[in-house]
């Protein structure tokens, strides 16, 4: 059992962040927030997908304008990212966000920044102080060889200034592109103050490289009880970012949703296309949030008796499988009808729940 630092508790919406709240998953759209037929959808599937706050680009009026249409179509809480103009935080604030994410390296202007959180405290509008190496302040940015040490500098400054204003609806992010200093930062922050954090590594690369980078980075902290809410950021469709978010703290005991998928690696003793088979099972389960444990294993050796935790399973024999239900066989079955026969007795396991 992880044992979480314990954090002030926000609200966004319907979603509570901090204390002893769940660890909560974010995303954000890649459309154009101006066009909302494409965002609402977007949001929508981001939705089904687990996804339990929807972070949206506002980089004009139109877009900020854009978010009381959709706000009355979602259910799902919103935050506006601004940057740059700070009136555009005041207009998404005055048609009813759920909360704002700044980046003060990106609004250099002090006055205009209280502007936004007089507003912001006046409407109770929590906003995320988003942290990012790529754009600190220009007195900051240039001390590459402690840049963790600049992002929690950067970070306090402007909680000083928040709290100076008698602000305290508060989330923190420390984002950079190197994991490692993303994890120096947090660690760091979480033993100065108690506001809830936000993890991510920012820009982290594609499908692939993207969740081993964000693996590490996410998950160590979390190991370490630090961090609240948290964003798989990911070049690719969004969604990716929710399931892999899902993955990680599944893994972690953190949360139940869906499958948890056990399959071993395959080896010379494994008789049936378990890769195939594999696949084509995860993918079939892919929608389902029941949380149950399906394993696909390859042979006698990692079958029944390896994974006999898992709710069920198969165990592959020499062209043909075993279906078994807490390590226990219920039936063999041939090669050619074992997934069809395997997602029948899945169907009947879900019905069950």
């Amino acid at each position: 059992m992880i044992k979480r630092k314990n954090t002030k508790k926000i609200r966004l919406g319907t979603v509570e962040i901090g204390g002893n709240s769940l660890v909560s998953i974010q995303s954000m759209c890649n459309t154009d927030t101006r066009d909302t037929i494409a965002t609402i959808k977007q949001i929508k599937q981001l939705e089904d997908a687990g996804c339990e706050i929807v972070r949206l680009a506002v980089p004009d009026r139109e877009a900020a304008e854009a978010i009381k249409k959709i706000k009355s179509n979602v259910v799902v809480p919103i935050v506006a990212d601004i940057h740059f103009d700070y009136r555009l935080a005041i207009q998404a604030i005055e048609n009813n966000v759920d909360g704002l994410r700044l980046n003060p390296g990106n609004i250099s202007n002090i006055e205009n920044i209280k502007k936004v959180v007089k507003l912001a405290k006046k409407e109770e509008t929590p906003i995320r102080i988003g942290i990012n190496s790529g754009s600190l302040e220009k007195d900051l940015s240039h001390r590459k060889e402690d840049l963790a040490d600049s992002l929690v500098e950067s970070a306090l400054r402007q909680v000083k200034l928040f709290e100076d204003l008698d602000f305290n609806l508060i989330k923190l992010s420390l984002k950079s592109s190197d994991t490692l200093t993303m994890i120096h930062a947090y660690q760091q922050i979480s033993n100065i103050v108690d506001y809830p954090l936000h993890l991510g590594v920012t820009e982290a690369g594609t499908l692939k490289t993207g969740l081993i980078k964000s693996s590490i980075g996410i998950g160590s902290l979390l190991l370490q009880g630090i961090g609240d809410t948290i964003r798989v950021s990911l070049t690719d469709n969004p969604v990716e970012e929710v399931k892999a978010g899902w993955e990680i703290l599944k893994a972690l005991g953190l949360r139940k949703r869906g499958i948890n998928f056990i399959s071993c690696p395959t080896c010379g003793r494994c008789q049936i296309d378990l890769i195939d088979l594999a696949q084509k099972v995860e993918e079939k389960l892919k929608n389902i949030s029941t949380p149950i444990t399906v394993a696909v294993m390859g042979c006698p050796v990692n079958g029944p008796g390896e994974a006999s935790s898992a709710d069920i399973g198969i165990a592959g024999g020499i062209n043909e499988g075993y279906i078994f239900k807490k390590g226990e066989i219920i039936a063999k079955v041939s090669e050619e009808d074992l997934l069809q026969a395997f997602m029948k007795e899945i169907e009947i396991l879900l019905s069950k729940h």
